[in-house]
This record gives C-alpha cells, sequence and structure tokens, in this order.
C-alpha cells in the first residue's frame, strides 16, 4: 500500500492530478486507514497509469472511462473517432496560427493589397497614426457597405494624393483635427478646399467629384468613432461655401 504522493510519483504526474482523476471519477479513491491516510495499492498504479496514457494520447478525459470498459472492437473505433477529431482540431490550430502570422502584415490582413499600399504611403508624408488608422476603418466599412462605391472612391483618393496641393491639404486636415473649433486656420483651410475641389474635373451632372463629397466622408468617419470639434466645423465651412455657390 502506498501515499498518494509515492502514487503520483510512480506514475509521472502530480498530487493534484491525481485527486483531479478522482473528482472526474477516472480513478477510484481509497477509503482512509486508522492514521487519516490513504492507501493505494497497485491496482490503482495501473490505473492512473492507463488513464494517463490516454489522456496524453488526446483522449478527451470525458471519455477515458468510456475507454476503460470498451471491448476491443468497440476500443478500436473509439480512438479512430478520436484521431479524426484531433486531426480536424489539429487543422483548426493550423489555420489559427496562419491567421496570427498574417497579423504580422498589419492592415493587409483588413484590407486590399491596394488600399495598404496607399496607408503605408501615408504614413510616409507624415500623416499621424489616427488619421491613418481611421482611413483604414473607413475603407473596412465602405468596402463592406459598398465595394463598387469604395473602388471609385479609392481610385479618386489615389490620384488626388498623387497632388501636392492635395497632399499639403489633407497634412493640414490632419494636424487640424487637435485645433480648437475657432482657430481662424479653419476657415483659410475650408477655403483652399474650395479651391482646389473646384479645379478638379467632374461636372454636377456626372453625379461624382474627384473625391468623396465631404458630407459622405463625414459619414464614414463618424461611423469609425472619430471626429473632434475642428472637424465638425470644417464641415460646417465647406456646407457654407457649397450653399453660397
Amino acid at each position: 500500500m502506498i501515499t498518494i504522493g509515492q502514487l503520483a510519483r510512480y506514475a509521472g504526474v502530480t498530487i493534484k492530478t491525481v485527486r483531479h482523476y478522482h473528482q472526474r471519477g477516472l480513478l477510484a479513491e481509497p477509503p482512509r486507514d486508522a492514521s487519516g491516510y490513504r492507501r493505494y495499492s497497485a491496482q490503482h498504479a495501473i490505473d492512473l497509469v492507463k488513464v494517463k496514457t490516454l489522456a496524453e494520447a488526446g483522449v478527451p478525459l470525458a471519455r477515458i472511462h468510456e475507454m476503460f470498459d470498451a471491448d476491443p472492437d468497440r476500443f478500436a473505433e473509439a480512438i479512430t473517432e478520436i484521431d479524426h477529431r484531433l486531426q480536424e482540431r489539429a487543422e483548426e490550430l493550423l489555420r489559427t496560427r496562419e491567421r496570427l502570422v498574417q497579423l504580422n502584415s498589419g492592415d493587409r490582413l483588413f484590407v486590399s493589397a491596394e488600399v495598404a499600399d496607399y496607408l503605408d504611403h501615408l504614413r510616409s508624408i507624415g500623416v499621424s497614426r489616427r488619421t491613418v488608422r481611421m482611413e483604414r476603418d473607413g475603407w473596412i466599412l465602405l468596402r463592406s457597405v459598398s465595394p463598387e462605391q469604395a473602388a471609385t472612391w479609392f481610385a479618386d483618393k489615389h490620384d488626388a494624393i498623387s497632388d501636392p496641393e492635395f497632399r499639403a491639404l489633407y497634412l493640414d486636415y490632419d494636424a487640424a483635427f487637435d485645433w480648437p473649433p475657432d482657430d481662424p486656420r479653419l476657415d483659410a483651410l475650408a477655403e483652399r478646399t474650395q479651391r482646389w475641389m473646384a479645379g478638379q474635373p467632374g461636372t454636377p451632372e456626372e453625379g461624382k467629384p474627384s473625391v468623396p463629397d465631404p458630407d459622405a466622408a463625414r459619414l464614414i468617419t463618424n461611423s469609425v468613432g472619430a471626429s473632434s470639434p475642428a472637424w465638425e466645423r470644417l464641415v460646417e465651412l465647406a456646407g457654407q461655401r457649397r450653399a453660397e455657390r
């Protein structure tokens, strides 16, 4: 007769594991002797080794008791079934690992390669991380809601960002996020933006300016939860100037 510590040591498990197997009904728990200790027999050691072996082979603990009572045919059938489930689980883990590896590519996990390149370009010209993140979330949302419109808007934005004047406007808009809403620079920025847009090809009849309409852009911006009092003021100023035309 041996103690629980000896039993655990012989089987290569911890005392906590032995007690866990007791709780799960996988290993019989002997009564206490006169000294108050539980004494284990050789059969307990054999059963513990069996449980440990099946568990390490991937057999769920909930099915180990069933395996003990199974005849050879049923045992082989159960092993085949468990092996199939383990293969499925392994494939799922592999797919999960592949997705985790993709996370190292950052934005490329969520957007097209073209949009990812565009976002990289924004970073290279000094656009803030906040605005790049907002752009990314906006493209994710727009592509989900309206893929065709997303493609059109992206083509326009891609062309616009190659224009030095537009890039300067973009960087000023980025900086304006933190300006106070009564900053006089906002009026000048709205005026510059209006002049730039007025000089772009496209007519009202065509129904599509060369860059997204400010109100639509605001919708996307608000949808991803990003705005500021200064940006709200720029939207108001843009609306006033459109009304004056």
